[in-house]
């Protein structure tokens, strides 16, 4: 994990530790970058880079100012506006973009922010183009060869320019409602776009779909964004459902890139309950290629379970959609997710898509002429306990020959019928310890007896 590039792009409290002048900085570097790329493979003209932005107050700031850095340095940007993160990639690997940037923290609170780089390919952008631009930021870059201490200015003629490109936007809502194999007509659909980067586009889709739409989390205001809104607050969405007599209801996180669901009943169907389900319905119809669901190493062992019982394979990544994303490619899976509601659908998208997901679970509530919650029939979550323990050293916590005999004993207790999971966090002093099992009563039991130990050697 790099200095300002974390897992998920260049993250933090916008005009604390993410700046206007780090976005100019960004801006100024990609399109040095790529337009040197291009006149190295003997291309004329600009590089040309879309961006997105969700609806903080703060993506206008950051978005003017790698729009500044970009043409300053002779790329031409091209504005998407308020938009999905998913959008942004699906315009990069539709519209030969050199590269593409959202603006979005997420499910981040409305005073956060980040900076997501795109290649062109519609993928996250890889580490070693990640490492370039923070040594760019901390003033050592070493490209093409040699070092810069500064960047040439675009002079004249070679200056680049904004581009209006609501157009690409449009593009994608259409892709999506060209997705479609049923007619939602009838049917009563709630959305949650978390006052975020779907609060307009996800209407659109359902209404050429012909479902009756209800809305909430649609009324952005720069300051609302998951805000008691979306995938982070799935309750509020359970409520809604429930009030409204609705079929279903799904609800996005701020830029879209995530989408859980509520069943008619009003319970929660999570990223791993969505995984069953669409893994299922590519199974029966011979499409699940290697017939593998990719997940990370949280999902739940009731999934596990109830694709042994189905024949389903399956592989376990690290937490975090781009490593799922990478084994997918790498691996020729169709289908992978995490339990937050990241679903990779590879044939049709080269990152988690919300609204997408929303669609499938449409498909096969429609093809199958089942309700959400019988879709849900043979898979039984399993409870699970997590708790996060602050520690002085992470590493050495848990290479602790006490604390693995401690985890090897509740292993042993559960046996094949729960599991224990340790792991250090990536981003701070914590080590968390996840128990899963048919009883609560036990999972709570076990995680005690690990911390207890972590405790008592005294890395608190």
């Amino acid at each position: 994990m790099g200095k300002y590039f974390g897992t998920d792009g260049f993250r933090g409290e916008a005009n604390v530790n993410l700046t206007a002048d780090h976005a100019f900085q960004v801006g100024r570097f990609i399109g040095w970058y790529y337009t040197q790329l291009k006149r190295r493979n003997g291309q004329d003209g600009p590089a040309r880079v879309v961006i997105g932005k969700d609806t903080r107050r703060s993506s206008y700031m950051l978005e003017y100012s790698l729009v500044g850095g970009l043409t300053a340095s002779g790329a031409d940007a091209y504005l998407l506006h308020v938009t999905t993160t998913p959008s942004v990639a699906f315009v990069c690997r539709t519209e030969d973009f050199d590269c593409g940037i959202m603006i979005s923290a997420s499910h981040n609170p409305y005073y956060d922010n980040g900076i997501k780089l795109i290649n062109s390919f519609g993928e996250k952008m890889d580490e070693r183009f990640i490492q370039l631009i923070e040594d760019y930021l901390d003033g050592h870059l070493e490209a093409f060869g040699k070092a810069w201490k500064e960047l040439p200015l675009a002079k004249r003629d070679q200056i680049g320019r904004s581009v209006d490109h609501v157009a690409g936007r449009n593009r994608y809502i259409g892709y999506l409602i060209g997705l479609g194999m049923y007619s939602f007509k009838g049917l009563k659909i709630g959305l949650d776009c978390a006052n975020g980067a779907a609060w307009n586009i996800a209407k659109n889709v359902f209404d050429a779909m012909g479902a009756k739409t209800y809305l909430i989390g649609a009324a952005p205001d720069g300051y609302n964004i998951n805000e008691n809104a979306g995938s982070t607050h799935i309750a509020v969405m359970q409520q809604f459902v429930l009030e409204n007599g609705l079929d279903v209801g799904f609800s996005y996180d701020g830029d879209a890139d995530r989408c859980l669901c509520v069943d008619e009943k009003g319970n929660v169907i999570t990223g791993d309950h969505i995984l069953y389900i669409y893994g299922k319905y590519m199974k029966e119809r011979g499409k699940l290629v290697g017939n593998t669901v990719v997940t990370t190493v949280m999902s739940n062992f009731g999934l596990y379970k109830a694709f042994d019982s189905l024949g389903i394979g399956y592989a376990k990544t690290a937490v975090g959609d781009k490593y799922v994303y990478e084994y997918m490619m790498a691996n020729g899976c169709r289908l992978g997710g995490e339990q937050s509601g990241h679903i990779i659908f590879s044939k049709y998208a080269s990152t988690g898509d919300g609204i997408l997901t929303s669609l499938k679970m449409m498909e096969v509530m429609l093809a199958k002429k089942k309700t959400l919650s019988q879709l849900c029939e043979g898979f039984a979550f399993y409870p699970q306990v997590l708790k996060n323990v602050i520690v002085t050293d992470k590493a050495q916590a848990q290479a602790d020959p006490d604390v693995q005999a401690a985890v090897a004993a509740a292993a042993a207790r559960l046996g094949d019928s729960g599991r224990i999971l340790v792991r250090e966090s990536g981003t701070e002093p914590k080590i968390r310890v996840m128990v899963e099992a048919r009883d609560g009563a036990i999972c709570e039991e076990l995680v005690d007896s690990v911390v207890e130990v972590i405790r008592k050697k005294g890395y608190v």
